[in-house]
């Protein structure tokens, strides 16, 4: 443990405190690790390289390629700190890949950033940071950590649009403790503003928002790949009747429209599955009933603070990214292990597979996958 000087001021404390930041060649994490060394922070930075596809023309993932290597590299100079690289390129393989591609063969819709935040860029790399001897993890996420006399709790990012506490829902007492978000409190036009007087190297880069394992081709494309796809008829309902054929139930999602293309027809909207019969059950209409649920259930969930939580716990989810926040209760199942959300108005194309988020306001209360 660190012994303080009470003679020394805050920033001179800081001085004692190492920080591993994980660095990806952007914008957001230089200057999240300029704003530590401000701070009087001992600042490290560290590239992490990811799996990609093995035999591809220039195939690269977008998290990883040699251009954000190299700006990674060259924001650690610019920045006067070491520069590290690690390579959990099998371990990305194991638990992002493998698990994004086996809950489509089995008609879930995955949200791999999700997965990836939890075991690789801050679960695994904090665990490593703390086998070095690093006191803390940061990032560039836009969210927020606030300590208080009973634990540490999770806040959205001021930034609405760069908020990304729905893919951090799974950090815990433990985690939370260790981890440094110095954007929270930043808008995105601050940020490159920042970089820009600071003269660090990618302040005017670009970002990417895709899959990062999937380089440059399509969804399906990256799916059709690598599943044991079988097609199917199509069915339109409620008249039970086939007016098409499909190549493969997981390239559906519900409510989805693009990809049912049949004759000029339509528009159609994916509303069920049968995997039993390989039935892709389509209706015409964005609004349909079949559509919409009044409830849901949700497994394999977290709560960031457990204490103060009281059920049946009335508060706001949101279903998908970037979905809006909604009113539900949800009551605990607990001999089923899984939670059981009612809204207060009945919510379309609830998906297996993807994550249901809680939140009280700004504040992250914990969240899970919807089953």
């Amino acid at each position: 443990m660190i012994k303080k000087n009470k003679t020394n001021n805050k920033t001179k404390d800081k001085i004692k405190e190492k920080v591993l930041v994980a660095i990806s060649g952007g914008v957001d994490s230089a200057v999240a690790a300029k704003l530590l060394i401000d701070d009087g922070y001992d600042v490290s930075g560290i590239f992490l390289n990811f799996w990609k596809e093995p035999g591809e023309q220039n195939s690269e993932n977008k998290c990883c390629s040699l251009e954000a290597q190299l700006d990674a590299k060259k924001v650690c100079l610019s920045l006067g700190i070491p520069f590290y690289t690690f390579n959990f390129s099998s371990k990305f393989k194991k638990e992002v890949v493998d698990n994004f591609l086996n809950e489509y063969q089995i008609g879930n819709t995955p949200n791999p950033c999700v997965v990836c935040n939890k075991k690789i860029k801050i679960g695994g790399l904090l665990e490593y940071a703390k086998s070095l001897g690093f006191n803390y993890l940061a990032t560039g996420h836009y969210v927020k950590i606030k300590k208080c006399p009973d634990g540490f709790y999770l806040f959205k990012g001021v930034d609405k649009n760069k908020d990304q506490s729905y893919f951090l829902y799974t950090l815990e007492q433990k985690q939370l403790k260790n981890l440094l978000f110095p954007l929270g409190n930043l808008k995105k036009p601050k940020v490159r503003q920042i970089a820009s007087k600071s003269g660090l190297p990618v302040a005017s880069k670009n970002e990417s928002q895709e899959i990062c394992f999937i380089s440059g081709k399509r969804h399906n494309d990256f799916l059709k790949k690598y599943l044991k796809l079988k097609p199917g008829k199509i069915i339109l309902w409620p008249e039970n009747k086939i007016i098409g054929e499909h190549q493969g139930l997981p390239l559906y999602t519900i409510g989805q429209r693009r990809g049912i293309d049949i004759g000029g027809t339509g528009p159609y909207y994916a509303a069920s599955f049968d995997y039993q019969k390989k039935y892709l059950y389509v209706v015409k209409n964005f609004d349909d009933p079949i559509l919409y649920g009044k409830e849901m259930l949700v497994k394999n969930f977290y709560w960031t603070n457990k204490k103060n939580l009281k059920f049946p716990l009335k508060t706001k989810v949101v279903i998908r990214y970037r979905h809006k926040a909604v009113s539900c209760v949800v009551e605990p199942l607990t001999k089923k292990k899984l939670l059981k959300v009612k809204f207060l108005r009945k919510q379309r194309a609830i998906t297996f597979g993807q994550s249901a988020v809680f939140y009280n306001g700004s504040q992250v209360l914990g969240g899970g996958i919807i089953c």
